[in-house]
């Protein structure tokens, strides 16, 4: 059985029990704050800030956190990764119920460096989609990038077969890595860096068995957009990327599907059961996530 174990802010725990409430116990061992219970995982939370995740999916939901955890501080500064060049490595999606999965690899060459900060690149999540909407054709023109995209059937497919997040996450990032140092080529970067959602030895532990693996110079760091230009040059494509999916997938459903794991997400997957019956979500939809069990509720009100 899988453990991981994460150290939380007050404001974090209390996150956490917020989220966790339908699945909160009344067992408290010694020291816990709250034990919730989901499907192929148990998660306890303690006074001490230490919060455990035991099961067959403890992964999977530990990433949930573990970007918000002491784990994700900013990195220690290092300045010879910082003005090297490098390529950037990001995701988006992954806390999307509706749409793909989105990786896209950029490499930005120390002499782009000014000129595409100048632009106006830093971490999408700190954009709105305007303005990523505005920026990221230009950007797409000027430095080599490479996208991987997992559309949602595939997806489903892989963790039906019990492939956790963070192995699809590690399987796509690689993917789009080798592309571009294949793109690149005769050129090597001087670095890879990726922002990190796991740590580096179990991002390579889930490479074991591929083939092409690239592993020269490849870093993993928390809020790695801060580090280097080319990993927020790879969030900001990622996420035009993902934005473009969402509205094709939403012309191919008929409906617009709003973004992220809400409560209006719930209810936009209760309308298009009751309009196509609940294949539908196989198509557009990451099928294990809650809201799959809470729009077929609301669906057969």
């Amino acid at each position: 059985m899988a453990n991981h174990v994460i150290t939380a802010t007050a404001t974090m725990l209390e996150k956490m029990r917020n989220h966790y409430a339908t699945d909160i116990t009344g067992h408290l061992p010694a020291g816990a704050l709250f034990v919730a219970k989901r499907s192929g995982c148990t998660i306890t939370a303690y006074r001490s800030g230490k919060v455990l995740f035991q099961g067959k999916a403890a992964e999977e939901e530990v990433a949930k956190w573990i970007k918000e955890s002491d784990q994700r501080k900013a990195p220690v500064s290092q300045p010879h990764l910082t003005a090297a060049s490098a390529i950037g490595s990001d995701e988006v999606g992954t806390g999307d119920y509706f749409g793909p999965v989105v990786v896209v690899a950029a490499y930005v060459d120390k002499e782009q460096i000014e000129t595409i900060g100048a632009m106006g690149v830093k971490d999408s999540k700190q954009l709105t989609d305007e303005a990523i909407g505005r920026l990221a054709p230009t950007l797409m023109d000027n430095v080599a990038h490479q996208t991987v995209i997992l559309a949602n059937p595939k997806y489903n497919d892989w963790q039906r077969s019990g492939m956790p997040q963070t192995k699809i996450k590690a399987l796509l990032h690689n993917k789009a890595i080798g592309k571009l140092v294949k793109q690149l080529s005769p050129i090597k970067p001087e670095a890879i860096i990726i922002d990190q959602f796991i740590e580096r030895d179990l991002y390579f532990r889930y490479l074991a068995s591929e083939t092409n693996v690239i592993r020269d110079r490849v870093y993993c760091y928390p809020k790695a957009e801060e580090m280097h230009i080319a990993v927020a040059a790879a969030s900001i494509i990622a996420r035009y990327v993902f934005l473009q999916e969402m509205e094709r997938l939403s012309k191919e459903v008929g409906m617009t599907l709003p973004k992220g794991a809400g409560a209006q997400v719930d209810q936009a997957a209760a309308i298009l059961i009751q309009k196509h019956g609940p294949a539908i979500l196989e198509m557009c939809a990451k099928l294990h996530f809650a809201n799959t069990k809470k729009a077929i509720r609301l669906a057969e009100q």
